[in-house]
């Protein structure tokens, strides 16, 4: 079984090797394979299609793009849905000392997007499009995760768009400063949301990160395992079954899983329309594996 994630030290690897310890637990897939790439969700879309991968991680921003084989795709990638892994918040962080509070403060700054081809700067795309900002609003930078900590700290920098805690990058740099965390005016987050059904709102805790002393609702991207719709469906049955089964486990041996319970109960309710994303449905062997879950009838 080949897994396809993100760049080394991200969060999609961490949930990855995550993932792999309970399928390998659970006897499922034989050898299993994880494959890094800094194009992540791009990538994993394209190796899939090429028959490189069996499943890969995707924010659910680029799967209505890889569906109709929008740019940056050549070509349109039969996916399939085969779980949620989570709800991540993105979230724009500045020093304490940059005057900046607000993502509305953000307008005429450097912010760091992250790698030209990673999913973070589409999500900079979607969110500064949403709010109406053209090139000429925002200085967007593109640097990945640790070149953007550490333009943040050399000053080269005056914000930057973070991916969802805990994060090795955020340790490292909350280790060496405290960080502010920008909030969201209520209509600019309405006016992403609105534009985005991708995305969805959500509340990270006080303590989360050093320097974040309260509640701050943001916006949060869901995202999933994808799999082909040439995919063993006996693969797929297995895999989708240990998820559910092992979700528990999951939240606790990675704490990037922490509500993925909850992100499978809308299956038992809504049946495997709760699963489709952008007109991407589950795939029949993921519907099986959760019929024996118990999460279908």
């Amino acid at each position: 079984m080949r897994i396809g994630s993100a760049e080394q030290e991200s969060t999609f690897l961490s949930q990855a090797l995550a993932l792999r310890r309970i399928l390998e637990r659970e006897g499922v897939g034989g050898p299993i394979e994880i494959l890094t790439s800094p194009a992540a969700s791009m990538d994993n879309a394209n190796r899939l299609h090429a028959g490189e991968l069996d499943f890969g991680f995707m924010a659910a921003n680029w799967i209505g793009r890889a569906k109709r084989g929008l740019p940056p795709f050549r070509a349109a990638v039969d996916l399939r849905m085969t779980a949620p892994m989570n709800a991540g918040p993105l979230y724009f962080i500045a020093l304490p000392d940059s005057g900046l509070r607000s993502v509305h403060d953000l307008r005429g700054r450097r912010v760091a997007i992250g790698a030209k081809t990673s999913g973070m700067a589409q999500h900079a795309a979607c969110i500064f499009e949403a709010l109406g900002w053209g090139a000429s609003e925002v200085d967007r930078r593109s640097l990945d995760f640790f070149e953007g900590a550490d333009a943040l700290l050399r000053g080269d920098v005056d914000a930057q768009l973070q991916c969802p805690p805990p994060n090795k990058v955020m340790r490292d740099l909350t280790a060496r400063t405290a960080v502010t965390v920008l909030s969201w005016p209520p209509q600019e987050l309405d006016r992403v949301l609105r534009a985005w059904p991708v995305y969805r709102r959500t509340i990270m805790r006080a303590g989360t990160l050093r320097g974040l002393d309260r509640d701050s609702e943001q916006p949060a991207v869901l995202n999933v395992l994808v799999t082909h719709a040439r995919v063993d469906d006996e693969m797929v049955c297995e895999a989708a079954r240990s998820i559910a089964r092992r979700a528990g486990e999951l939240e606790q041996i990675e704490p990037l899983y922490c509500g993925l319970s909850a992100l499978l109960e809308p299956l038992r309710a809504k049946g495997p329309a709760a699963f489709e994303v952008e007109g991407v449905p589950l795939h029949p062997g993921a519907v099986h594996g959760y019929r024996q879950a118990g999460l279908l009838t």
